[in-house]
């Protein structure tokens, strides 16, 4: 289940600062030349990088470091009085020593974990129906005979490699960073002794294709943990996806970023009431004319069957006709509705954060849609892949 930021707000702030200095260190490393590129952006010229991941596991560990880092300053403080007060010098430094001998430092390797050059890059492809698409052709072509049609390992080659491959409907995309899991694509993986457990597919995908082909895994591992749990038990975006609106300068659904969105994928859109609470997103089913923009509806989708594919992919594999789903301010993607109709109800809340007793949602007097966008609201999504906080789109 996702975490909910504001349970642990110091944590999330703790590691965003880390995140956010060893990325300023890299871009001024390479601002000096000290350090080159690697498939287009920065290298990470170190071997270990600070695993903020972990500590979100370890809030011992965390506690610690958050208290060496106060000592920390502290003995900078110290230092620089000293440098301009000779008389209390030694009494400074000597308070700046017993600090840092003090100071509870967390263990190694909880907070230290191994890195790659591209650790820290991030992937500018956005998530889009088209590169999801895109990228499940490629998974067709090189991913399937080992990983799977599902992505679970159990593809016709899976018992012949030395290792068998994992299954991606758990948290691994999710919590890897995303350079790190673009080094097992291109180049691949290593067991302790050295020994490739993966082969890497850097003369078969250019770097664009490895990053599509990472957007359908986390699409495809999104829709199979909605078929074996019933929800989405790790956070996915609504993808951009191109539109006509009433609105001249809404063209993409990243345009409509803040907005609550919901997306009808009808024959019978006519039936759908229009909400003020939300964006309204018509997708036409094939043979529908996207062209004709019924009033009630603020836009509707224009890349057909990519977008049908797409989504599809995020609903289990399933078809997405006569379902519709809503997206929060922050652009994830949260309740689904399947029945085709617009009734909703506290079970089409398929990515919470908190599992609020049937008792306690029964005692409300609001309709469910009600129920489920009071909810979307007060509770926003967060989770951390490779030490930085993912907080939205």
């Amino acid at each position: 289940m996702p975490e909910r930021i504001a349970d642990a707000p110091w944590l999330f702030w703790l590691l965003e600062a880390v995140h956010r200095c060893q990325v300023g260190l890299l871009q001024l490393w390479h601002a000096l030349g000290l350090s080159g590129e690697v498939d287009g952006q920065p290298a990470w010229p170190w071997a270990q990088r600070m695993a903020g991941e972990r500590l979100l596991q370890d809030l011992g560990q965390a506690r610690q470091l958050v208290w060496s880092l106060a000592a920390v300053a502290a003995v900078l403080v110290l230092v620089g009085v000293a440098v301009l007060w000779r008389r209390g010098r030694p009494w400074l430094l000597a308070g700046a020593l017993l600090a840092l001998v003090l100071a509870p430092w967390p263990e190694r390797q909880v907070v230290l974990a191994s890195a790659v050059p591209t650790s820290f890059h991030r992937n500018p492809l956005p998530f889009t129906d088209a590169a999801i698409v895109q990228g499940a052709a490629l998974y067709q072509r090189q991913c399937l005979r080992c990983h799977g049609e599902a992505g679970n390992g159990q593809g016709p080659d899976a018992a012949d490699q030395p290792v068998w491959p994992p299954s991606f409907s758990g948290p691994l995309l999710w919590r890897r960073a995303e350079g790190e899991l673009l080094q097992a694509v291109r180049h691949g993986m290593q067991d302790a002794q050295g020994r490739t457990t993966m082969p890497g597919f850097a003369a078969q995908l250019s770097v664009p294709e490895s990053w599509a082909l990472l957007h359908f895994l986390r699409a495809q591992a999104a829709g199979q943990l909605l078929r074996a749990t019933g929800s989405w038990a790790q956070p996915i975006a609504l993808p951009d996806m191109p539109l006509r609106c009433h609105r001249p300068d809404k063209l993409q659904v990243r345009d409509w970023q803040g907005q609550r969105l919901r997306v009808v994928s009808s024959a019978r859109v006519q039936d759908v009431a229009p909400d003020p609470r939300m964006v309204t997103l018509w997708l036409p089913q094939p043979g529908q004319d996207a062209a004709h923009l019924p009033d009630h509806v603020d836009c509707a989708v224009t890349s057909g069957a990519t977008a049908l594919q797409a989504l599809g992919w995020i609903n289990a594999g399933e078809s997405v006709r006569e379902v519709q789903l809503l997206a929060d301010k922050a652009g994830w993607l949260r309740a689904r509705n399947g029945r085709g109709t617009e009734s909703w109800s506290d079970d089409d809340l398929l990515c919470r954060t908190t599992d609020a007793p049937a008792a306690a949602r029964g005692q409300t007097e609001e309709d469910g849609l009600t129920r489920i966008l009071r909810r979307m609201d007060a509770e926003p999504l967060g989770y951390v892949q490779g030490g930085r906080v993912h907080g939205g789109r």
